[in-house]
């Protein structure tokens, strides 16, 4: 079950086109295409005659013609002609979603249209702002549920062995966690203090020695985290440091879109605030964070694997608090969602 009451990203904006085309979201199989004036479109991708999906049909203007008896359907997903002599019916009409631009993005309302806010998207601090710079890659397809990359991106442990060669250091390992809850979600952080920067970040910090380092972890409802990094040097850290000229940080920001129950679409990039026209370093670190998912994606996938092939109950440990919480709330939120829609239908 999802939460469909929410904004979930559909495409990187410059994947939607004026050509139709079918993407999934919850299960749900959708027609996106812009209007000739460049506005998105999302329509539901099934013909209500005989369910051929309209992405199979043609774009003709701002209306959609279905491919097999050629039903027309405007913007709004209302039949506005089908073949043979009479009045249109009125249930010859497809589900029409709230789409919005931003941060490069198309976003998308899974639910009532009527709740649809844009101002409710996850808010992106320094995006416009030209000192910092942006890396990004492309989505990336998960073979596994998405609450088990959400449970990965509250988890800044799982560092130590899974990126050992990058995002590790031995201080990840064992220093203690911090679990807050927030209104919107769950974060897991930690200040380690007097360290060696972790192989990654060597390369891309501005100063030499020893470090403090934030690993901030936070999840939002429903799916939606920011990951942010801060290297400072030795002594300038800490909940009550001031931080040096010379810190680093790396905001990494990564959007979990369920396709279906056991896969996922995953949109990232990382804002930082160095170096914001350095082309060279923006690939070195989109090569590199490329290469940390890849890992990532590896792991999740075999763990999807095992926890729906189970023999014997799975078991959770002190470092899993956050996860946990934030499972504990988000199906709680789905419940309630479910209730008032069941309420509504009576």
């Amino acid at each position: 079950m999802f939460l469909k009451n929410a904004w979930y990203v559909a495409a990187w904006s410059e994947e939607i086109t004026r050509d139709l085309q079918q993407i999934v979201v919850l299960s749900e199989k959708i027609c996106v295409f812009r209007s000739e004036a460049g506005e998105l479109i999302a329509l539901e991708d099934a013909c209500p005659h005989r369910k051929l999906p309209l992405s199979k049909g043609r774009i003709k203007g701002d209306t959609v013609e279905c491919g097999y008896h050629g039903l027309t359907f405007d913007c709004a997903g209302q039949c506005i002609w089908a073949p043979g002599e009479g009045r249109i019916q009125s249930n010859a009409k497809v589900h029409a979603y709230p789409l919005y631009e931003k941060y490069g993005l198309v976003w998308i309302w899974m639910g009532n249209p009527a709740l649809a806010d844009h101002n409710d998207i996850f808010e992106i601090e320094n995006y416009d702002d030209p000192t910092w710079g942006i890396n990004r890659g492309d989505a990336m397809e998960l073979n596994c549920n998405y609450l088990l990359m959400c449970d990965n991106l509250l988890d800044p442990t799982h560092v130590a062995w899974v990126h050992a060669g990058s995002f590790g250091q031995s201080a990840t390992k064992d220093t203690p966690l911090k679990v807050n809850k927030t209104n919107d979600g769950i974060i897991v952080q930690r200040w380690m203090l007097d360290v060696e920067p972790a192989p990654f970040y060597k390369k891309v910090i501005g100063f030499d020695g020893n470090c403090d380092r934030l690993q901030h972890y936070e999840v939002r409802y429903p799916s939606h985290a920011l990951v942010k990094a801060i290297f400072t040097p030795a002594g300038t850290g800490g909940p009550s440091g001031s931080l040096h000229k010379d810190v680093f940080i790396m905001d990494s920001y990564n959007f979990m879109t369920p396709t279906s129950e056991s896969e996922t679409r995953y949109y990232w990039f990382q804002l930082r605030n160095i170096r914001p026209d350095d082309a060279a370093l923006s690939k070195l670190m989109s090569d590199d964070v490329q290469h940390a998912f890849e890992e990532d994606r590896a792991v999740l996938n075999e763990v999807q694997k095992g926890m729906a092939n189970k023999k014997s109950p799975h078991i959770d440990l002190p470092i899993d608090g956050g996860q946990l919480r934030f499972r504990r709330q988000l199906q709680a939120m789905i419940n309630e969602e479910t209730q008032v829609d069941k309420q509504m239908a009576e």
